[in-house]
């Protein structure tokens, strides 16, 4: 292991507990051992993927949060005695790895909670909501401090909680708590002053509205989360560690509104001295970032943000505590040690890079570091809730009650499903694409022990993603395609440049199997002069990429966004233009991502044109209309990008051979999990 990483395998104590190394596994949705929406029981998948994480040598690991009521079945956890007698049975597994294992506890979501629409209805029709409430009572669900809109369907609106309900909570976190003490657990988390969750939207002066001892003053803000901690203690004693998962500072500017790195803002409600009240009421460490639902990009940092994006704040609010503190939110691990080793911080939060890459712990250990599989913080399979302007959360239900996975590597919380079985009938399978999803499955394959050959047309392998990865910000994306030359090398994969596929017959009469990825086609608009529209891949790696400096994007998905924000951080002229009334509508899109780029491109001065379109695309300009007022005008440019989407590669469509598969987006457009799994989902049949 390499010096400047040894302050991070020093140990440290919370309470009277040590724990052997400053690397801590905060909490992710997902991956509770109680499960995560469904009601509670002892999740085996769960419990699975945080051994492992034990295993590979994380110090500290946190399951996801865990609501002391189930969110549906209405049952309060402490009622559960199977689920403890059955974590008390696993415990002493997981104490083999020296780790220590605290438990996340939360009061629920209140205004945050990621209502879809069919929550919507039940929350607007009262005669349905009551029907479905023995099954899952969303109105409790939402309850919050006051009467705030929700953040996902702001015209509803959460009700205010009885005293009779926060003092049962207070109670509840106290019996489950204990109940964890008990099964073995070494202490317990909770999710209070946090990303503006239900606790937190009673410590938030524009959250809290209450006239009773709940609301008004700093102390009666903060009286749930106190009486909390004071409970725990009096039920499992002093010496029982009790942490905070904390947000130093909102980062929130108002309802949906949140504030970009740099900015200057009003904060939303979050003062110094909570750190050091909290402290001195009895929690033990604080697990830190910043951050609510309005400004979800600080507690889930997308790619866009900096790296290290809490560290300023965290390190600050040190100041005000004697008790230890963890600092999570794009952390750079070197950077993160020379932090502990300062004395500015006190251990390292990671979350998802324990998602992509099982073993990256072991791989710094060992100097290995070339082969840790990166986070790209895309949020396409851990944490995918999606919305637009009009919309509630449009992930679909079965996808939100599976959170935590992971897109580029399936097995994550998914081992039974996703998982290399070596064949006993070894094949032949040529692979026509050497995109992601070609290159994936000849991975999976030979690692199977099939002997796969990948063609590729062009010069180069990871097709569209060359493009995709030329932007300033996407480091991460970089070096996932340096990882994946790496495998490609290790395990020996047969790869043929410049060598396109126009008889895929006569590749099967060759091959035993044949998997087509050819990927996509960039959509047409019939309007006049769309022929001189210039691709991404020209804008962003063509040979005239540095000419163009006014830039048009036709189109405002994802891509057209992203795009606009690397040409504006390089000092150029991006316009968006959106035929619908918001920017990145397609599902799929992490609210976290979304809501950066909705609020950076204003922020730094891009005009975006909503219900508006290009009508015309001629030499050194282009005709704009919006559709609403039906105003057209000239806008001069050096360029209009085709940013209106792509259409799947139907290249090899009509021939139909049992041995012919096809993966990835030539099949659907979709995002890299849906590249990567379905590769997966080809290569383990085969």
């Amino acid at each position: 292991m390499k010096k400047e990483y040894e302050p991070l395998f020093t140990p440290w104590k919370i309470c009277n507990v040590e724990i052997p190394n400053r690397i801590v596994q905060t909490s992710m949705g997902g991956t509770s051992l109680f499960g995560w929406l469904e009601p509670c029981h002892f999740d085996k998948e769960a419990a699975h993927h945080i051994l492992g994480r034990a295993q590979d040598g994380v110090g500290l690991v946190l399951p996801g949060m865990q609501c002391v009521r189930d969110t549906m079945g209405r049952r309060w956890l402490y009622q559960n005695k199977k689920m403890f007698k059955d974590l008390a049975e696993w415990m002493p597994e997981f104490h083999k790895t020296g780790s220590k294992l605290f438990i996340q506890l939360a009061g629920g979501f209140g205004r945050s909670m990621a209502i879809n629409d069919m929550f919507v209805k039940m929350l607007e029709n009262k005669a349905f909501g009551a029907v479905a409430k023995p099954f899952v009572d969303i109105e409790y669900c939402c309850a919050s401090a006051g009467e705030t809109p929700n953040r996902w369907y702001p015209s509803i609106k959460s009700r205010m909680m009885t005293i009779q309900e926060i003092q049962e909570m207070v109670e509840a976190f106290a019996k489950t708590a204990k109940m964890c003490k008990d099964a073995g657990v070494d202490g317990v988390e909770i999710h209070a002053v946090h990303e503006g969750y239900l606790l937190d939207q009673f410590t938030l002066a524009n959250m809290n509205y209450r006239t009773d001892q709940y609301g008004g003053s700093f102390e009666n803000r903060f009286r749930f989360p106190v009486e909390i901690v004071q409970a725990i203690k009096r039920e499992c004693g002093q010496d029982f560690p009790v942490a905070l998962r904390y947000s130093v500072v909102s980062k929130t500017k108002g309802w949906l509104q949140g504030a970009q790195p740099g900015e200057e803002f009003e904060e939303f409600g979050r003062s110094e001295k909570a750190i050091k009240y909290l402290g001195d009421m009895g929690y033990d460490m604080f697990n830190c970032d910043n951050g609510t639902y309005d400004a979800w990009y600080w507690a889930h940092p997308p790619v866009y943000m900096p790296d290290n994006c809490n560290f300023e704040d965290v390190a600050h609010i040190k100041k005000f505590t004697d008790k230890p503190v963890v600092c999570a939110g794009k952390m750079d691990i070197k950077f993160a040690a020379k932090a502990i080793k300062k004395g500015e911080i006190d251990a390292l939060g990671i979350a998802r890079q324990n998602l992509v890459d099982p073993e990256w712990v072991t791989k710094i250990k060992e100097d290995r570091e070339e082969e840790i599989k990166p986070c790209i913080r895309c949020h396409n399979a851990c944490f995918n809730f999606a919305k637009s302007k009009h919309t509630a959360n449009t992930q679909p239900l079965f996808d939100s009650l599976q959170l935590a996975r992971c897109a580029l590597t399936p097995s994550t919380m998914q081992h039974n499903k996703y998982k290399i079985v070596p064949t006993n009938k070894p094949k032949k399978v040529a692979i026509v694409g050497a995109g992601f999803g070609g290159l994936e499955a000849a991975l999976v394959l030979k690692k199977r022990g099939h002997n796969p050959v990948v063609f590729e047309k062009s010069d180069k392998i990871f097709g569209l993603y060359n493009t995709a990865s030329a932007m300033s910000f996407k480091d991460a994306d970089k070096q996932l395609m340096k990882w994946y030359e790496r495998e490609l090398k290790k395990w020996d994969i047969d790869i043929r440049l410049n060598s396109e596929v126009t008889d895929i017959n006569s590749l099967l009469k060759a091959y035993d199997d044949v998997i087509v990825s050819v990927g996509t086609f960039p959509k047409a608009l019939n309007i006049k002069g769309f022929d001189k529209a210039i691709t991404f891949t020209d804008l962003l790696i063509g040979p005239k990429a540095k000419k163009y400096k006014k830039i048009v994007f036709l189109g405002g998905g994802l891509s057209s966004c992203e795009a606009a924000y690397d040409a504006v951080l390089a000092g150029k002229k991006p316009v968006v233009v959106e035929f619908l009334d918001d920017l990145i509508v397609a599902p799929g899109t992490c609210l976290a991502n979304s809501s950066f780029l909705r609020e950076a491109l204003p922020f730094k001065g891009v005009p975006v044109h909503l219900r508006s379109s290009v009508t015309e695309i001629g030499d050194g300009y282009c005709m704009i209309k919006n559709f609403e007022t039906g105003e057209e005008w000239k806008e001069e440019c050096d360029c209009v990008v085709n940013g209106i989407g792509f259409v799947p590669n139907d290249q090899f469509a009509s021939v139909k051979n049992k041995h012919l598969h096809r993966v990835g987006t030539c099949v659907k457009w979709g995002a890299l999990r849906e590249v990567i799994w379905s590769a997966w989902d080809v290569a383990m049949k085969i």
